[in-house]
């Protein structure tokens, strides 16, 4: 993953060559940038754009390989990790009392044997990944953008604390909200299997409606959970993106005063730009990913254990 996150960072680094190649068009102009790559691109413009395309294919496929060996070692981890965990999880409960089993019904430790750990092998598999991964890309491009600019980049980790204050409040409202979700689904698996256990009685007394309104009253009301869960995930990424946005409007006035200024030059500007940007998008994909742990996992809300 870290390796990952470098060779993505080298990849955009390259816009400052592919900027001086396209625009400046200044024989023997050089602009630096990252891990000193216009060291190595040649002044003939032919020879200079062939270094660059070899570049790009070589960075790009190290890192398509890079980030292969993650998924499939984070594979192996989370799968070690659940079997594991499940056989620990079935054997304490075979040696559990009667007491225990007349205590709890079969569907919730079935439930925990089975759906529990699936979410927590979802959550080593997928969640975590994407959360190392994109940490590890989000720390280079956030030293990316201090090496073109740090006035700037300070500048726009101002917004930081914005940022987290709504972060908290997303992914409190998301964590109540699956909560209720997972509590109904507890509910409505009780309720379903209570009644078809004893479907004679259910028709003794005719209770067939009533049976089928409780189930349904159970099932709207993890829908409406649902719904309120998937508009707070829908508008968490917009709002956060879109207030980033705003910032990096006003760091384009800034930007002109560092270029006239002689601190950096355009090529720098457009590609500290991209740097910034992405790492933004970083964070949304941040909050994202530790709001889909919550959502998954489900250790928080098993009796606080």
């Amino acid at each position: 993953m870290l390796v990952g996150g470098l060779l993505e960072s080298a990849i955009g680094a390259l816009i400052v060559p592919i900027f001086d190649q396209a625009f400046v068009q200044t024989a023997g102009h050089r602009t630096d940038t990252l891990f000193g790559l216009q060291r190595i691109i040649p002044e003939a413009p032919f020879a200079a754009w062939q270094v660059i395309s070899i570049l790009l294919i070589v960075f790009t496929f190290a890192k398509g390989i890079a980030e292969y060996l993650s998924t499939y070692l984070m594979a192996r981890i989370g799968q070690s990790a659940v079997l594991k965990l499940r056989q620990d999880l079935y054997s304490h409960l075979l040696a559990q009392s009667a007491s225990f089993f007349e205590r709890h019904r079969t569907n919730y430790l079935v439930s925990r044997l089975v759906s529990s750990a699936a979410a927590i092998e979802t959550a080593v598999t997928s969640t975590i990944r994407d959360m190392l991964r994109e940490s590890f890309t989000l720390i280079a491009f956030l030293s990316a953008s201090f090496y073109y600019s740090w006035r700037m980049t300070l500048g726009s980790l101002t917004i930081a604390p914005i940022i987290a204050v709504l972060t908290a409040r997303f992914g409190t409202a998301l964590r109540n909200l699956a909560r209720e979700s997972f509590e109904g689904s507890k509910e409505l698996t009780d309720t379903a299997q209570e009644a078809l256990a004893n479907q004679g009685i259910v028709k003794a007394y005719r209770a067939e409606t009533r049976e089928s309104a409780r189930f349904t009253e159970v099932a709207k009301r993890i829908v409406r959970a649902n719904l309120r869960s998937a508009s707070i995930s829908g508008a968490a990424p917009p709002t956060i993106e879109m207030i980033g946005i705003i910032f990096v409007v006003l760091l384009l006035f800034f930007g002109q005063r560092e270029i006239i200024s002689g601190r950096m030059n355009t090529a720098q500007f457009i590609t500290f730009l991209f740097f910034l940007f992405v790492a933004m998008i970083r964070c949304a994909s941040f909050h994202v990913s530790r709001t889909a742990w919550n959502k998954r996992s489900p250790l928080h809300i098993t009796s606080g254990k």
